[in-house]
C-alpha cells in the first residue's frame, strides 16, 4: 500500500458531503412537502391519511434532526471513501468488469438486503430501552411529513447508514448501483412519511403489488409503533406477524374517503 492519506483531505470531503446530503434532502423532501402541504393542500386533501396537518414546530424539529443526520451520513460516506482509497472495498469503476447483468442484479440485491437489514434493525430499536435512547426522536413525528424522512437521533442515523460500509466491504458494487440504491431509498423513505396515500384502491389486496409497502403502512407505524417495521416490502412483516391488524382496513378507509371526496353524493 502506497497510500498514507486519501487524496482528498478528510475534513473538506466530510463537509462537502454533509452539505450535499442536506441540500439533497431539502430539495427533495422540502419540494414534496411544499407541493402536498402548502401549494396543493386543498386539491390533494382527499388523499390525506390523517385529516389534521402537523404544526410548524414539528416540521422545524424534523429539519433540525435531519441536519444532524446529514452530518452523520456524510461522516460514514467519508469512512467509505477512506476505505476505498486504501483499497479495502470491493467497489469497481468499469461496468465491463462484471457485466451489465451483474450491475442490474446488484441493484436488486442492494434493495433486498437493505429491506431485511432495516426490518430487523428497526424492530430492535423498538425494544423499550433502545427506543427511549435512540428511536424516540423519530417517533416524535406522530403525524409525519416528508421532512421526517431523515429525522433521526445521531445513533439511529449511524445504524441507518450502517449497511453501506458492510456492502462495499463484501459485495462488488459499481457507483451506478450505489446511486440507484441511494435514490430508491430516499424515494421510499419520503413516501412512507408523506402522510398522503397515493396508491389506488385495492393496492394492498393485489396479489403482486400488495407486497409493496404504502404510506398508510408506515403512517400506522408512527401511530402504533408495535407494528409495521418493514421499509420497501411487506415480506418480513407478513412472515413475522407484525403487520398492523387493521392495515388493509385502514388503507381501504383512506381510499373510501378519497372516493367520497372526489364523488360526493348528490
Amino acid at each position: 500500500m502506497q497510500h498514507i492519506l486519501p487524496e482528498i483531505p478528510i475534513l473538506p470531503f466530510w463537509a462537502i458531503a454533509a452539505l450535499f446530503v442536506f441540500a439533497r434532502y431539502l430539495v427533495t423532501a422540502g419540494g414534496i412537502y411544499l407541493i402536498f402541504y402548502v401549494w396543493m393542500q386543498r386539491k390533494l386533501g382527499h388523499l390525506k391519511i390523517k385529516p389534521e396537518a402537523p404544526g410548524r414546530r414539528q416540521v422545524f424539529a424534523e429539519m433540525r434532526h435531519s441536519f444532524y443526520t446529514a452530518v452523520i451520513f456524510a461522516g460514514m460516506a467519508t469512512l467509505v471513501h477512506v476505505l476505498k482509497e486504501f483499497g479495502y472495498t470491493r467497489q469497481y469503476a468499469e461496468i465491463e468488469t462484471y457485466g451489465l447483468g451483474y450491475l442490474l442484479f446488484s441493484m436488486a440485491l442492494l434493495v433486498v438486503l437493505h429491506d431485511a437489514y432495516f426490518y430487523w434493525m428497526h424492530r430492535l430499536m423498538h425494544h423499550l430501552r433502545l427506543f427511549r435512547v435512540i428511536h424516540k426522536v423519530h417517533h416524535q413525528s406522530f403525524n409525519p411529513t416528508p421532512m421526517a424522512s431523515f429525522s433521526f437521533h445521531p445513533l439511529e442515523a449511524f445504524l441507518e447508514f450502517g449497511i453501506v460500509p458492510l456492502i462495499v466491504l463484501i459485495i462488488p458494487v459499481h457507483p451506478l448501483a450505489m446511486l440507484f440504491f441511494a435514490n430508491w431509498s430516499m424515494v421510499f423513505n419520503i413516501l412512507g412519511h408523506l402522510g398522503y396515500e397515493l396508491f389506488p384502491r385495492g393496492f394492498v389486496q393485489h396479489r403482486f403489488w400488495g407486497w409493496m409497502n404504502t404510506s398508510t403502512h408506515h403512517n400506522l407505524h408512527h401511530q402504533q409503533g408495535n407494528y409495521n417495521f418493514g421499509l420497501y416490502f411487506n415480506f418480513w412483516d407478513r412472515m413475522m406477524g407484525t403487520n398492523h391488524p387493521q392495515y388493509a382496513e385502514t388503507f381501504d378507509q383512506v381510499k373510501s374517503h378519497s372516493q367520497n371526496y372526489m364523488h360526493p353524493a348528490a
